[in-house]
């Protein structure tokens, strides 16, 4: 058996942009443009690698943020880029049989899924798959956080040799941490990891949660967001249904809003949205005292928002007539 630690860089359209109004035969949360993985003995030995870039059919427009994160330009894609359905014929044969996919995150096994479901190609070789995050926090500090990589590389020691945002470069530097990992044990108790970073928030308790919670399988966004409105907004006392008043975006896919319970009065909520890998969403709730400081923040939030609805009038400027000749 080998391990294939993969990384993977994706495209998306601009909001708004042709592209991004395209009807697809499946939803795709981007369109994979390259492909870098390295390969790990069963006794974790760094050895060869593997790199491909891919032309893309339907996102064929780089967006330039993603074209300033990778580095990757329209014009190299064009001329060295192979199609999809090809590259994984490479991918697979370079992979061999009896393999383990191990990334770094939750999300590169999905997007390959649905884009090998996009061109219709079997997604069976995908199924043996670990996300190395997940082992590395079992086997070093026990949290429930996701590491970023570069984080993980300094608890080793490991020193970046190659360029960051880069398929192959990233794919390298994670299979250097997985070969400092006992990887067998990792899979052994890699549920109850993964039990343990589910019943988390990724970190991001504040002082004065009362409760938590973890749901599963929405649709999407709006779908997750119109739940913990709804028939999952209900009063940590009571049980009772709550009011919500307004959802504010924050950093990390995270909302926060004031939900009200007739008989219990206010409680901040905060959530966090997650991909599954296959392409639902999870939620992590909080919920907080109305005298948190997370409460505290959000109604400086909403006030900044709009302050009238706060109770304080935004100030106008008067403005002076113009005298006139007559004057």
């Amino acid at each position: 058996m080998n391990y294939i630690v993969m990384d993977m860089e994706w495209n998306q359209p601009w909001p708004g942009s042709p592209s991004a109004k395209k009807v697809l035969p499946v939803p795709i949360r981007g369109e994979i443009i390259q492909i870098g993985a390295v390969r790990v003995t069963q006794d974790q030995q760094v050895e060869d690698e593997f790199q491909i870039l891919i032309a893309p059919k339907y996102y064929r427009r780089l967006n330039r943020r993603v074209s300033k994160l990778t580095g990757i330009k329209e014009s190299r894609l064009k001329e060295e880029g192979v199609p999809f359905p090809e590259a994984m014929e490479q991918f697979r044969q370079w992979c061999g049989e009896d393999i383990v996919f191990l990334t770094w995150g939750f999300d590169d096994i999905g997007i390959l899924r649905e884009n090998l479901n996009l061109f219709d190609l079997d997604t069976g070789f995908t199924n043996r798959w670990y996300n190395a995050q997940m082992i590395f926090n079992a086997q070093t500090d026990g949290s429930t956080s996701q590491k970023a990589l570069k984080t993980a590389m300094e608890t080793f020691s490991i020193e970046a040799t190659r360029p960051a945002h880069d398929a192959l470069g990233d794919a390298y530097h994670t299979a250097l941490i997985c070969a400092r990992l006992d990887l067998e044990r990792g899979m052994r108790e890699y549920d109850a990891a993964l039990k343990s970073h589910e019943d988390g928030f990724h970190g991001a308790e504040l002082p004065g949660c009362i409760a938590r919670k973890v749901y599963y399988d929405y649709k999407d966004k709006t779908a997750a967001l119109g739940a913990m409105a709804g028939e999952e907004n209900l009063c940590p006392v009571c049980g009772g249904r709550m009011l919500g008043s307004r959802w504010f975006a924050q950093p990390g896919h995270r909302y926060m809003d004031l939900a009200a319970c007739p008989t219990h009065g206010k409680f901040l909520i905060r959530v966090r949205l997650s991909d599954q890998p296959d392409g639902t969403v999870r939620v992590s709730r909080l919920t907080y005292e109305a005298t948190s400081e997370a409460a505290q923040a959000y109604a400086r939030r909403a006030e900044k928002a709009d302050p009238q609805q706060m109770g304080s009038r935004p100030r106008r400027r008067r403005r002076r007539a113009k005298k006139t000749e007559a004057e």
